[in-house]
């Protein structure tokens, strides 16, 4: 059987690329194919896989701005060649799910999202990319209904949430499993260590991961906040935090853990898809406080909320609305039962999201769409 793997991008290790990490262990015959790929940049697990990509990939340090080449990104998917193979595994959050296969193919998608820049956050996007933001804009009717129509090339949705499952629904009209992204239980693990004083954040720095709500917040409470993570906002964000805030930057996964660990409590002040942050600290014994949208209703048992499975719960804070003031209020209201959260009990919520579960998710939606074409289990 010859299966590929697409991917949208490779330029960095995020939760995307931690999931098609494993899809690369379960499936390393396969060839794996994606629009842009910065050497280097993803663990040694994708770097070690037979990678293809596209034009685009061409283009001279594309690397710096491929985000705006959007537009012609529907082309570039659809160009690459994929019809000599039995399996398409498609890993998307942007165009991915548009690569063309053969009939007798089979195609699974692992949805992170339906596009997010011309679907739930096309305003936002378009808003802060300038003239790029105004072709977004003008182009943004031919992406919808290319991606759209592009559903109709997959056999199988497998969503990472219930909160994307639903999207995928309104936006394709199609259904999907729920196939929940997995964390590494084995390695995230809670330590003998005291917990200290500081708050964490662990982030892309993009806008809408609301790193300057979490700025503007701790700033005014004066209290303790570090933060791990890369992004377009790195420098504007070094530059105006406060003393208490300290921007980190990129940090490999031991000091990530070390901060999990350590920390008084994770902040998550994003609306995601899905985020697996959260569980990464419930992993490690870490509540988390986290604005009440999205992903975050599903991970995260909020301390208020007296449905919750009480051998596993309470693991944190929700609060309302995605504002400052909101947020401040999410960390006082922490600050006042923070005693009500063990360890233990985040760490069992957590393992709820282990490799071992996804995995067999997976497989089983897997073999279900092969048993239907006739096609052998490559596994």
């Amino acid at each position: 059987m010859r299966i590929a793997i697409v991917h949208d991008w490779l330029t960095g290790m995020r939760g995307g690329e931690k999931v098609l990490s494993l899809l690369c262990q379960l499936m390393p015959q396969a060839d794996l194919f994606t629009l842009f790929r910065v050497p280097g940049s993803c663990d040694d697990t994708i770097e070690r896989m037979r990678i293809r990509t596209s034009f685009l990939n061409d283009l001279p340090l594309v690397s710096r701005y491929y985000r705006y080449l959007l537009p012609l990104m529907p082309l570039a998917i659809e160009q690459m060649n994929v019809s000599s193979y039995d399996l398409i595994v498609s890993c998307s959050h942007c165009v991915a799910k548009g690569v063309i296969r053969s009939g007798r193919a089979a195609h699974i998608c692992y949805c992170f999202t339906p596009m997010r820049y011309i679907w739930a956050q096309q305003n936002s996007y378009s808003a802060r990319m300038g003239l790029s933001g105004l072709a977004l804009k003008l182009t943004g009717g031919y992406l919808r209904a290319w991606d759209r129509r592009s559903a109709s090339h997959v056999d199988r949705f497998l969503a990472n949430s219930l909160n994307v499952s639903k999207r995928i629904r309104r936006t394709y009209g199609r259904s999907a499993d729920v196939v929940y992204s997995p964390i590494d239980t084995s390695f995230l693990t809670p330590s003998q260590q005291e917990r200290e004083d500081f708050y964490l954040m662990v982030t892309a720095l993009a806008p809408y991961k609301r790193v300057d709500q979490a700025v503007e917040a701790f700033a005014k409470m004066g209290l303790p906040l570090r933060i791990i993570g890369d992004g377009q906002m790195l420098k504007d964000l070094r530059r105006s935090a406060p003393q208490n805030v300290e921007i980190m930057g990129w940090q490999g996964d031991d000091v990530v853990r070390d901060h999990y660990r350590r920390c008084k409590a994770l902040i998550f002040p994003g609306e995601e898809d899905f985020g697996m942050v959260p569980l990464e600290a419930m992993a490690c014994g870490a509540p988390v406080i986290a604005y009440g949208a999205g992903g975050a209703l599903e991970t995260v048992l909020d301390v208020d909320d007296d449905k919750n499975d009480k051998t596993c719960g309470p693991t944190g804070v929700l609060y309302r609305p995605q504002t400052v003031d909101g947020l401040i209020w999410g960390v006082r209201r922490f600050e006042q039962i923070h005693d009500r959260f063990q360890p233990q009990q985040l760490r069992q919520w957590a393992k709820r999201f282990s490799y071992e579960k996804f995995l067999a998710g997976f497989k089983r939606s897997t073999e279900q769409v092969l048993q239907q074409k006739g096609l052998p289990c490559p596994w």
